[in-house]
C-alpha cells in the first residue's frame, strides 16, 4: 500500500505534474542548502565547539564559554561584530523590542521605510494598543512611510522623510507580516539601505529578520545593515528551541541594546543556558536545512494551491527570501474551511477545530493551524491569519519537506475533494 492510496486519483495527478514543474526550483533549493551549511560549519570549527561548551550555566550564568561561543558563531554566520542569543527573549517580537527600544532615547525616532509593522509591533512602538510603557510613553517618536499599491518601497519618499524627519533608528520588515505585499529579498533591502545612507549616512539601520535566516545565501547585515533580531523558534533555532531570540550585529550596537535585555551595568555579561544551550547549538548548527525544506514546501504549496484556482503569492517559481506562503480566500468562510483543514494534518492536535478568537497584539480576531511541537513554532509547519479582507492565510513551515508535502495534500483533498 502506498501513502497515494488515500487521495484522490485526480489529485495525485496533479500533485505528480506539481513535482516535475517545480524540480528545478527544488534543486537550486538544495544547492543554497549547501551553501548555509558549508557558513555554519566552517564556523563551528573555526570556534573549536566542544562537548564541555554544551552543558550551559546555571545561576548568574557569568563566564560562560559555550554561550560566548555560540554568540560569536551567530555573528559569524549572519555577518555581525556581536550577539546576544538567549533564551531569555520570550519571542521574536520581545528581541526586536528590545532592539529597537535598546538604540533609542527620549526625543528620538524610529521610522519604519516598509510600511506599517506588523500587528503585535504597533503596540511595541505604541502605534496601537494602550502605549504602556512603548516609546510613546517616554517622548520617543515611532512612524512608518506607507507602501504604495506596488508592495514596493518608494525610495524617493523615503529619502524625503529621512531627510525630513533625521530618525535615529531606520528599520525594514523583511517579511510580510500580515500584509499582502511580497517579503523584501536582500537585493531589495540593499537598495533601501543604500538610499538610506544617501541622506543620512549615519542612521542606525535596524532590520526585523523573523522567518528570513538562511532564506537566501546573504543577510541583511552583509549588504549594510547595522543590527537585526529575530526568533529562536523560528528558522534559527531549526526546530530544536523551546524559547529565545537573537540580536546581532554592530558590537557597539549590540552592546547598547544588552543593557535594555538586562541592567545598565551588567548587559550580556549574565544569563544562564542551562538545560538549553546543547539545542541552541544543534538547532542552529541544523537550520540551513530545516529552513531550506521549509522553503521547499511553500514552492510546492504555492504550486499546487495555483492549480486549485486560488490566488497565492508569491508565486511557486518567484524569487524567496523567507518561508512565508500567502493565499487569498476573499472571505471568511472559505479561509476557516481550509485551516481547519490543515490542523486535521498536523501531528499534534490533528483532532482539535481551530476557531477565529482574540489574540493577545492582534487587533482582529486570528484563526491559526498549528499542531506543532512547540507553541507558536512556526518553523513548523502552521498557518494563521487576521479575520479581515482579504481573508489571507499565511502558511509557515515544515520541519520536514514531506510533512509540508502531505498537509498541503492533505487539505486540498479534505476541502476540494471530500465534498460530503
Amino acid at each position: 500500500m502506498s501513502w497515494k492510496d488515500d487521495f484522490d486519483p485526480e489529485l495525485i495527478k496533479r500533485v505528480q505534474e506539481v513535482d516535475e514543474e517545480i524540480a528545478p526550483k527544488l534543486a537550486a533549493i538544495d544547492d543554497q542548502i549547501m551553501e548555509n551549511q558549508a557558513k555554519v560549519l566552517k564556523a563551528f570549527r573555526d570556534h573549536n565547539v566542544a562537548t564541555t561548551d554544551l552543558s550551559g550555566s546555571t545561576g548568574y550564568g557569568q563566564d560562560d564559554e559555550g554561550r560566548d561561543k555560540l554568540e560569536a558563531i551567530y555573528a559569524q554566520v549572519l555577518g555581525g561584530e556581536d550577539a546576544l542569543v538567549r533564551p531569555q527573549f520570550v519571542s521574536g517580537t520581545h528581541a526586536i523590542g528590545v532592539g529597537l527600544l535598546g538604540l533609542v532615547r527620549p526625543g528620538d525616532e524610529i521610522l519604519y521605510i516598509t510600511g506599517e509593522p506588523y500587528d503585535t509591533l504597533q503596540e511595541v512602538l505604541g502605534m496601537a494598543g494602550n502605549a504602556i510603557g512603548s516609546p510613546k510613553e517616554y517622548g520617543i517618536k515611532a512612524d512608518y512611510v506607507p507602501l504604495p499599491d506596488s508592495g514596493d518601497v518608494d525610495l524617493a519618499a523615503v529619502k524625503a522623510r529621512v531627510a525630513k524627519d533625521q530618525p535615529r533608528v531606520v528599520a525594514i520588515q523583511r517579511s510580510c507580516g500580515y500584509a499582502t505585499r511580497d517579503s523584501f529579498t536582500i537585493a531589495k533591502i540593499a537598495e533601501m539601505i543604500k538610499a538610506v545612507r544617501s541622506v543620512m549616512p549615519d542612521t542606525w539601520i535596524f532590520v526585523d529578520n523573523a522567518y528570513g535566516e538562511f532564506s537566501e545565501t546573504k543577510e541583511p547585515l552583509e549588504v549594510g545593515a547595522d543590527i537585526m533580531a529575530g526568533s529562536l523558534f523560528k528558522n534559527g533555532g531549526g526546530g530544536m528551541l523551546k524559547t529565545g531570540g537573537y540580536i546581532v550585529g554592530r558590537k557597539d550596537l549590540v552592546e547598547r541594546v544588552s543593557y535594555r535585555f538586562t541592567v545598565p551595568g551588567l548587559g550580556g555579561a549574565e544569563g544562564a543556558t542551562f538545560g538549553v544551550l546543547d539545542a541552541m547549538f544543534q538547532g542552529f548548527f541544523q537550520a540551513p536545512s530545516v529552513t531550506g525544506n521549509a522553503i521547499k514546501g511553500a514552492v510546492f504549496e504555492a504550486a499546487l494551491l495555483a492549480k486549485m484556482g486560488l490566488p497565492v503569492r508569491p508565486s511557486w517559481d518567484a524569487p524567496r527570501t523567507d518561508l512565508i506562503q500567502t493565499v487569498n480566500f476573499g472571505n471568511p468562510d472559505d479561509m476557516i474551511r481550509f485551516t481547519e483543514a490543515l490542523q486535521h494534518n498536523m501531528p499534534i492536535d490533528s483532532f482539535i477545530t481551530p476557531i477565529p478568537e482574540a489574540t493577545a497584539g492582534y487587533e482582529d480576531k486570528v484563526i491559526m493551524a498549528d499542531g506543532s511541537f512547540v507553541e507558536g513554532s512556526t518553523i513548523e509547519f502552521s498557518a494563521d491569519g487576521p479575520l479581515r479582507p482579504p481573508y489571507t492565510l499565511y502558511i509557515q513551515g515544515g520541519l520536514t519537506y514531506a510533512h509540508a508535502k502531505l498537509g498541503i495534500i492533505g487539505a486540498v483533498q479534505d476541502v476540494f475533494y471530500n465534498k460530503d
